[in-house]
């Protein structure tokens, strides 16, 4: 009942993930990422551990393939899981229950995936990963964000969506952007229309924040 885009920035390192669904409020159990670990979406019959442990497993090493495998073995009913993952090194693995509503499938691209369970069809995500490829200039929060505009504009979920994220790490253990659109009628919209929104008010602010290399921040009158 999702649709999502997992991906690596070859020229930032960023890792995000943006992500779109029938279901309301599925933004912080979708998402998962860590600076210089990579990014995991889990969804279809959502098990947030597949996030969490997955994460684990990349901090020890293990690449994107073994890390599917892995979570494959750990998850009793695998068959109800789709899910992506995205390494440091920019490898990428994805996984496709057969028990996953039609239709459901994953794409592999370089370094980035893209996934979906009751969808229109392939074409939506096809539509989703051309749409990112074709941005490979502009910031991986904005390449999220149009990929999941497209990928909703080819049909996206046969239900609709009621709920979308994005979700971005940038050096920092603390997430660079982290937008949620917990219940609305065009959620995808909404997004688009927040990420605008924090673009100009909120990026600033959070580029000033404390860093472990700096931990004082950046101090001024403009900080709250």
């Amino acid at each position: 009942m999702t649709f999502s885009i997992v991906a690596k920035c070859a020229r930032t390192g960023q890792f995000g993930v943006a992500a779109a669904t029938a279901m309301p409020a599925v933004g912080k159990l979708l998402t998962h990422a860590f600076t210089r670990v990579g990014a995991i979406a889990t969804q279809a019959r959502l098990n947030p551990y597949i996030g969490i442990d997955g994460l684990d497993l990349l901090r020890q090493g293990l690449s994107a393939d073994e890390v599917v495998e892995r979570l494959k073995n750990l998850d009793p009913r695998a068959d109800l899981r789709q899910f992506a993952i995205v390494d440091v090194s920019g490898g990428r693995a994805a996984w496709t229950g057969s028990g996953c509503p039609d239709w459901a499938g994953h794409h592999l691209d370089d370094g980035f995936t893209v996934q979906g369970n009751r969808l229109a069809g392939p074409h939506v995500l096809r539509a989703a990963a051309e749409t990112f490829k074709q941005m490979a200039d502009s910031p991986l929060d904005k390449r999220l964000v149009e990929a999941l505009t497209a990928g909703d504009q080819a049909g996206g979920d046969t239900k609709g969506e009621r709920s979308a994220t994005v979700y971005v790490v940038d050096t920092e253990e603390y997430p660079l952007w982290d937008i949620r659109v917990d219940e609305h009628e065009r959620p995808v919209e909404e997004l688009k229309r927040l990420h605008d929104v924090f673009s100009r008010d909120l990026l600033p602010q959070i580029r000033k924040m404390p860093t472990r290399a700096n931990p004082a921040g950046e101090h001024g009158e403009d900080i709250a």
